[in-house]
């Protein structure tokens, strides 16, 4: 009877950790790097790998936002910023100490299968593919195109098929910001709108089949574009780099993707990818810190890292250098 009320003391005093395996929601285009880092951290720490769960940025930062109980996940992983409604729901749900980590770039491409012809794009041409709703005559209508060279004379006569990604990804968050909202600015028609109206005009996709929302991994994509030669898609760069042999990337405003034209800036749709991380689990779960230091390691995520293998643009030096330091200061994002 005294061991066993002297074992429950000795439960209840010390913080001991709920559980011995991270856990991390995942964006698509983030989740094949943590699985990469995962592996090597469990084959070379002494810690069990994450386990990793791909749910897109939106809802991987969902399941983040929505509590610190001990089975909620320790890092969540993004190809966005987090926003300021996500943030709201954090501290609401409690979750208030959060570390915001960038890891490195990415650039979102528009890909088609090997055998198909190359295309050379601008965000304009782009926009009036996916757009529900051009201007035609001076006005907004639904979008009437139906082949590439209605669009512009100089593409190919084949029919508009585009699979992109649905809005749980957070490549479609940064496809509306640098591709559908940049290209709004171009056409008086819509620029006359209102905040809202302009926002739908802006970001609503057509819905008559030739723009193709894809929820799931971007393997389906993969999948779709090589069952269909004449359709594009659009992925992050890490998938093209690493299915180079089936599929060839589109080039955008006269840039090829490629990693000097993502690392330089010049290519357009380039986009820093990010880690979070609940610092109420670092109590919780073990190896946080340690997967962490992994992660932001230069030789996982450094130019030369084993991460750049498998399509991750490294961060400058100097930037990854502070984010590492991050890393194990762990500071508070600013609510």
């Amino acid at each position: 009877m005294i061991g066993w009320a002297m074992s429950a003391l000795m439960a209840t005093a010390l913080p001991a950790l709920a559980r011995d395996q991270i856990r991390i929601a995942s964006s698509s285009t983030v989740y094949p790097f943590a699985a990469v880092v995962a592996e090597h951290f469990g084959k070379t720490s002494g810690f069990k790998a994450p386990v990793i769960e791909s749910t897109g940025s939106g809802g991987g930062l969902k399941l983040f936002c929505a509590s610190v109980d001990q089975e909620s996940p320790d890092i969540a992983s993004a190809s966005r910023r987090i926003t300021d409604s996500e943030l709201r729901t954090c501290r609401r749900n409690g979750v208030t100490d959060i570390t915001e980590i960038a890891i490195g770039y990415d650039g979102i491409v528009v890909a088609d299968a090997k055998p198909g012809r190359s295309f050379d794009l601008t965000r304009r041409d782009l926009f009036l593919a996916i757009a529900k709703s051009v201007p035609v005559d001076g006005r907004l209508a639904p979008n009437p195109y139906r082949t590439w060279d209605q669009i512009n004379a100089a593409l190919p006569h084949e029919d508009i098929t585009v699979y992109g990604p649905a809005p749980n990804h957070g490549t479609r968050d940064v496809l509306d910001a640098l591709v559908m909202e940049a290209a709004c600015r171009e056409f008086p028609e819509i620029d006359r709108l209102d905040g809202k109206a302009e926002r739908q005009a802006c970001e609503a996709m057509r819905e008559d089949g030739r723009f193709i929302e894809v929820s799931e991994n971007y393997t389906v994509t993969l999948r779709k574009l090589l069952a269909d030669p004449q359709a594009l898609g659009i992925l992050p760069f890490s998938y093209l780099d690493q299915n180079g042999d089936k599929v060839k990337a589109a080039s955008l405003d006269g840039q090829i993707p490629g990693y000097d034209a993502i690392y330089s800036g010049r290519y357009p749709l380039s986009r820093p990818l990010y880690i979070y991380v609940k610092k109420a689990h670092l109590g919780v779960t073990a190896g946080i810190r340690e997967f962490l230091a992994e992660f932001t390691s230069e030789k996982a995520s450094g130019k030369g890292g084993y991460l750049a293998e498998r399509g991750l643009i490294a961060l400058p030096d100097g930037q990854r250098r502070m984010e590492a330091a991050k890393a194990v200061s762990l500071p508070n994002l600013a609510f």
